[in-house]
C-alpha cells in the first residue's frame, strides 16, 4: 500500500481533525506544520498535545481552512507535533466501520480505532525528566541532609545519568508515584519534563540469509576453487536449496559453524542479506488434502444466488439455513472463491476461537497463502504479520472471530457470518457484529444451524 502526495493543483490541508483513544466522544482540530501539510493522510497516527501533555491520535479529516461558523480562534489552535505514519494504517473503509461502531455504541471513536489495529502497533507517548542549567547551578547550594536530601539526590542522579523516563526515575528514587516536591522543582525551573513517542513494539521480523554469488556470466563463482570440506558442504546444500537459504538453516543442514559462512562471504562465494520472516500461525499445522466435492442441488442453488449478487456488485443479505453437516462450509468456500475470481476479497467470521482450527486448516488447504487468520490466541507478532499481509494485498481472505470485522481486506466482496444465531455475536461491543457488513457495503451470507428469529 502506498500513499500519494497531493497534486500541484490540489488544495494543501492546513488543519487536521484528530480523534484520541480517550473517554471523550469528540474530535479536535490542530494546525499542520508546513513540513506535514503534503504528507499527512486521513487514517495516519499523529502525536498532538491534548491538555497538558501530548497523546497519540488518529487523523479523521484534513481541512484546507477552518469551517465557517466555528467557535475556534485560529491563534489558539495547537500544532501537530509528530506524524507517525506516511502510509496510513487505517484505510478509508476501516475508518467508516469504526465510526459506525462508535456511533452505534456511543463509544469514543479514537478508542474504537485503537481496537481496530493489531496490538503493539499503537504508539504511546512517555514522559521524560531531565535537569536544567539552572538546576545544575543550584545543585552545589542544596542541602545534603534533612528534608531537602531527597531533592538533592534527585538532581544529582539527573546530573550524573542524564534524561530518565519518568516512571523509571521514580523507581530509582524510591517513589511509588511522582512526588509533589518533584513537581515543585519543575515549577522552580530546576528540572524539565518532556514527551516523546515510544517506538512501535511489534514490527516485521527479519533474519540473516545468504545466496550463491554469481559471476558476470551468471555462473557460480565457487567452481574450481580450493575449499575446505565444510565450505564444500555449505555450497552443495545451497545449490540443493535453489542457491538461497537462511543462515540458521544452512548451518544446521550443512553441519557447519558460523565462521564457515563468514569465510565464504569474505571470499566472495556467497552474498549476505536480510529477509522478512512471516510468523505464520499455521506453520506447524497438518493440512488436509484439498478435496473437490460435488454440490447437491440445494447447495448449487444457494451458491448461484450468492454469485448473482456478487456479479451485480450490489449490497445484499442472504440467509443460508442447514443443519450441522449439511454442507454449508462448502458453499462458503465456493462463495469466497467466486469473490477472488472477481478480484475481490472475502471475510468469514466465526463466533468462537474453538471453531477456527479445523476451519483454518481446511481454508488454508484450499486458498493457500491467500488466507489470513485473526483471533485473540495469536501472538502479537503473528497478528501483526497477518494484518500486514491483508493490508498489502498479499492475503485476500480472512477467517477470524468478531474482531476480524476490522481486518483491512482490500476490495471486500463477500462477508460470511457462520453460526449467526450464536449469542457471542451479541456480547457487549459486538452486539451488532452481524450487522457490521452493512457499513462495509458488500454481499453478506449468514449461516444458521437451526431455524430461528434474530433481532
Amino acid at each position: 500500500m502506498t500513499s500519494v502526495a497531493p497534486a500541484a493543483n490540489q488544495t494543501v490541508p492546513l488543519y487536521a481533525q484528530v480523534a484520541f483513544p480517550v473517554h471523550l466522544n469528540k474530535t479536535f482540530t490542530y494546525r499542520l506544520p508546513q513540513s506535514l501539510q503534503r504528507v499527512a493522510r486521513v487514517g495516519s497516527r499523529v502525536v498532538a498535545p491534548l491538555g497538558t501533555k501530548p497523546l497519540t491520535g488518529y487523523i479523521v479529516a484534513l481541512l484546507p481552512r477552518l469551517r465557517s461558523g466555528t467557535s475556534l480562534i485560529e491563534s489558539e489552535i495547537k500544532e501537530v507535533q509528530e506524524l507517525l505514519d506516511v502510509d496510513p494504517p487505517l484505510s478509508t473503509e476501516v475508518l467508516e466501520i469504526t465510526r459506525w461502531v462508535a456511533d452505534y455504541y456511543a463509544a469514543p471513536w479514537g478508542e474504537v480505532m485503537r481496537a481496530a489495529l493489531p496490538a503493539g502497533i499503537n504508539a504511546t507517548v512517555e514522559q521524560a525528566v531531565s535537569i536544567t542549567e539552572r538546576g545544575r547551578e543550584t545543585l552545589s547550594n542544596l542541602e545534603t541532609s534533612g528534608p531537602a536530601k531527597a531533592r538533592t539526590n534527585a538532581l544529582q542522579l539527573l546530573a550524573a545519568e542524564g534524561e530518565f523516563e519518568l516512571n523509571a526515575f521514580c523507581l530509582r528514587i524510591g517513589a511509588a508515584k511522582t512526588p509533589q516536591w518533584l513537581r515543585e522543582m519543575e515549577t522552580a525551573g530546576l528540572i524539565e519534563r518532556s514527551y516523546r513517542s515510544r517506538s512501535t513494539v511489534t514490527r516485521v521480523k527479519r533474519r540473516k540469509a545468504v545466496r550463491l554469488a554469481k559471476s558476470e556470466g551468471g555462473e557460480s563463482q565457487s567452481g574450481n576453487k580450493r575449499m575446505t570440506p565444510a565450505q564444500q558442504r555449505a555450497i552443495e546444500v545451497l545449490r540443493f536449496n535453489r542457491d538461497t537459504m537462511a543462515v540458521s538453516d544452512l548451518i544446521k543442514s550443512a553441519n557447519i559453524s558460523d565462521s564457515v559462512v563468514r569465510t565464504l562471504a569474505k571470499r566472495g562465494f556467497i552474498t549476505e542479506f536480510e529477509e522478512d520472516v512471516r510468523r505464520d500461525p499455521l506453520s506447524r499445522a497438518e493440512l488436509p488434502n484439498a478435496e473437490v466435492f460435488k454440490l447437491t442441488n440445494a447447495q448449487t442453488l444457494a451458491l448461484r444466488s450468492i454469485e448473482k449478487r456478487l456479479s451485480e456488485e450490489l449490497f445484499a443479505t442472504l440467509l443460508l439455513h442447514g443443519v450441522t453437516g449439511s454442507g454449508k462450509t462448502e458453499v462458503y468456500i465456493r462463495a469466497m472463491q467466486a469473490a477472488l475470481d472477481l478480484d475481490r476479497g472475502a471475510m468469514m467470521l466465526v463466533p468462537e476461537i474453538a471453531l477456527t482450527p479445523i476451519l483454518s486448516r481446511r481454508l488454508r488447504a484450499h486458498f493457500g497463502g491467500q488466507i489470513a487468520i485473526f483471533h485473540s490466541s495469536l501472538s502479537k507478532g503473528e497478528r501483526f504479520d497477518e494484518w500486514s499481509r491483508l493490508r498489502s494485498g498479499q492475503a485476500r481472505v480472512v477467517l477470524g472471530t468478531r474482531s476480524a470485522v476490522f481486518a483491512p481486506v482490500q476490495n471486500l466482496g463477500v462477508i460470511i457470518i457462520d453460526e449467526e444465531q450464536d449469542s457471542s455475536y451479541r456480547r457487549p461491543r459486538y452486539r451488532n457484529c452481524a450487522g457490521a457488513e452493512r457499513i462495509r457495503g458488500h454481499s453478506a451470507g449468514f449461516g444458521h444451524a437451526f431455524t430461528g428469529i434474530v433481532s
